[in-house]
């Protein structure tokens, strides 16, 4: 029997030689090859670059996103803070007067030792004295001062409330009336509890003692709603109702009650006038008997 090539028989510890004369001939080496080649595909520099490329990438944009949300955010607070900066700079003659007698007069009860005349002390002193107390230095100054409370009925979108501060009305000006709203815890009304650290440093550019037109008062008001409904956004906090736009300008634009500081109705100049001590009248018959007898006079009665 001719020998066969190796490629072409198995050998076996009984049988020493089996044919498989229809199986073809295995070539070792483009096995081992194409094992190699596989691997290759499989592994090859480009696919590899390619997945780290993707998830570098991928990276890369989140990182991006998030500092293009960073600059979006730095952007509004900063914006936020010019438009309560040009809001409070513009200001009239008649607001510096009133506002150099109320943060003088607070300023004053402040350091006093008396404490207020209610005898309810918090802080820094009683609101209710305070109010009076700036309320009498602006009428004796010759302003038109009152304290003012203003009451609302709940809605769908507000609680029911009350608020009570100072306005000044000017009736100097032919065109209408001006009516400069006074309050003395501006800043403290739009404070937040677990506010940001920029939310906090806008209520700080807040005066604490407020003195402006309605129209400023609203203009600030909207600025600092806003910026507390996204602070309170990006915390995931709820915003409560007390703290919306509608309920914050409540305070000073719903149905008021005007009252003077000491609870007594402003009198008007006629009615002042008639208040007046008059002259006493001298009488016709006393005239007459003067001219007759000069050289009488009259020793008082004392009854």
């Amino acid at each position: 029997m001719a020998r066969r090539n190796i490629g072409h028989r198995i050998l076996m510890c009984h049988n020493p030689e089996t044919e498989f004369p229809s199986e073809p001939p295995i070539n070792n080496s483009d096995t081992v090859f194409s094992f190699l080649d596989e691997e290759g595909q499989s592994s090859s520099p480009e696919s590899v670059n390619d997945d780290v490329y993707v998830k570098n990438g991928d990276h890369e944009e989140d990182e991006e996103n998030e500092n293009k949300e960073n600059d979006q955010g730095n952007q509004f607070w900063e914006t936020q803070h010019e438009t309560v900066q040009a809001v409070l700079c513009r200001t009239t003659s008649l607001e510096s007067k009133i506002r150099s007698i109320a943060k003088e007069t607070v300023k004053g009860a402040k350091q006093s030792e008396d404490g207020c005349s209610c005898r309810k002390m918090v802080d820094n002193g009683c609101r209710n004295c305070m109010m009076k107390e700036v309320c009498s230095r602006l009428q004796n100054a010759g302003f038109n001062s009152a304290i003012c409370k203003s009451k609302w009925k709940s809605s769908a979108d507000i609680p029911s409330g009350e608020h009570t501060f100072i306005d000044v009305v000017d009736n100097s000006s032919t065109r209408s009336e001006v009516r400069i709203i006074v309050e003395l815890n501006f800043r403290g009304e739009f404070e937040l509890a677990k506010a940001s650290e920029e939310y906090n440093r806008l209520v700080k550019c807040l005066p604490e003692v407020f003195v402006g037109k309605i129209e400023r008062l609203i203009s600030l008001t909207k600025i600092l709603c806003n910026a507390a409904k996204k602070c309170m956004k990006e915390k995931k906090i709820h915003v409560a109702p007390w703290r919306k736009q509608k309920y914050m300008q409540a305070k000073w634009l719903k149905t008021i009650e005007r009252t003077a500081e000491n609870n007594k109705p402003q009198l008007s100049n006629a009615e002042y006038t008639s208040l007046l001590p008059r002259r006493p009248r001298a009488s016709m018959l006393t005239m007459d008997l003067l001219e007759v007898l000069p050289n009488l006079h009259c020793a008082p009665v004392v009854a």
